[in-house]
């Protein structure tokens, strides 16, 4: 790469990112359903045809600032993992729960556009499922894990639901028996849950010490999947 290119290449770069973070800003003030490709060129100084070279359409900055976001969760969730995988299968559990928790306090704005609300008009394309499933792929990794070693406690599967929970088998955890893929897949709603309540105020006046309290809603969650 030439000198000149290479100047271009960085060039771009910096650009995408002062993009996307003025789409942040305008995310935290106005919400994903008024993010404007106009407002940002405006507020950075561009003209819209410019903007438009980096992001064609409001979808596509929107897609872009989803995967970033999943992204950052899944690094938080990965490292957090990294961090207690020696520990018995519970404490990794736990350790992914608490970043997943971390992150979203800390990026408040973010986690509402990936678990919010549907932004009208916008349909996420197949390119964000990669990032989407970092956290999935975790918890379904601790479990896996101890299946195979320890071994899982005891779950019950009502008849009617072993074909939905045979599929989810074929789809997404192979190495799964159907009894703890339903249970998972039940587990990462309610984790998600709880941090959305958290995170949008159904809390208040009813938990005060919320730290404490998810940590013990999620060890109830680790139990329910069969972690010993």
């Amino acid at each position: 790469m030439s000198t000149a290119q290479g100047a271009r290449a960085r060039a771009r770069i910096e650009v995408t990112a002062a993009i996307k973070d003025e789409a942040r800003r305008q995310l935290a003030a106005e919400g994903a359903a008024k993010l404007s490709l106009r407002a940002v060129a405006r507020e950075l100084g561009m003209v819209s045809s410019a903007l438009y070279r980096y992001f064609p359409s409001r979808d596509d900055l929107l897609t872009a600032l989803i995967i970033d976001a999943y992204d950052s969760l899944g690094e938080a969730a990965e490292k957090a993992h990294d961090t207690a995988c020696d520990e018995a299968p519970v404490a990794r559990w736990t350790a992914v729960c608490e970043a997943v928790r971390g992150w979203a306090l800390a990026h408040p704005h973010e986690y509402a556009l990936i678990y919010g609300s549907p932004v009208p008009g916008y349909s996420a394309p197949e390119t964000t499922v990669r990032a989407a499933s970092r956290v999935g792929l975790l918890l379904i990794g601790i479990v896996g894990d101890t299946h195979q070693g320890p071994g899982l406690a005891g779950l019950p599967l009502p008849a009617e639901l072993r074909p939905e929970a045979e599929r989810m088998v074929a789809d997404f955890a192979p190495a799964l028996p159907p009894e703890a893929a339903a249970a998972l897949v039940a587990a990462w709603a309610q984790l998600f849950g709880l941090v959305g309540f958290e995170l949008f105020g159904q809390f208040h006046r009813v938990v005060e010490d919320r730290e404490a309290f998810f940590r013990h809603a999620v060890t109830g969650l680790a139990h329910g999947v069969g972690l010993r």
